[in-house]
């Protein structure tokens, strides 16, 4: 397992993005059960433009690790990317719950709060 994240992460480093994905999805076919395989999927394929695949693989980091803070965070900035800011406010505050230290989140949370919760200064 971790000679193929390695590879997979050293792969996505260098930029060889195809490289990547063939590491990565070798490691997620060998232990599926294995939620960094599948994050660090997630995370190349978010560097393709292929949200849609990065989000199946969150979705599967997060059935096996409910409190992923990469894949917590991943799909906080997707879906605020694809516009779904509300999807995007929950997503961030789920993070925060875990993380309640982190600046970007309160600045993330307090703009999004403003549009999805019409919130006013």
């Amino acid at each position: 397992m971790d000679l193929l994240l390695r590879r997979g992460t050293a792969a996505l480093e260098s930029g060889d993005l195809d490289t990547a994905v063939e590491h990565l999805t070798a490691l997620t076919d060998h232990a599926p059960d294995f939620a960094e395989g599948w994050n660090a999927r997630a995370t190349v394929f978010f560097h393709m433009g292929e949200l849609g695949l990065s989000l199946e693989d969150i979705r599967q980091t997060l059935a096996l690790n409910p409190n992923h803070f990469g894949a917590l965070m991943g799909l906080a900035v997707i879906f605020e990317e694809l516009g779904h800011e509300k999807e995007a406010l929950e997503a961030y505050r789920a993070v925060e719950a875990i993380h309640p230290h982190r600046p970007e989140l309160h600045e993330a949370i307090e703009r999004l709060s403003k549009t999805v919760e019409g919130e006013h200064l």
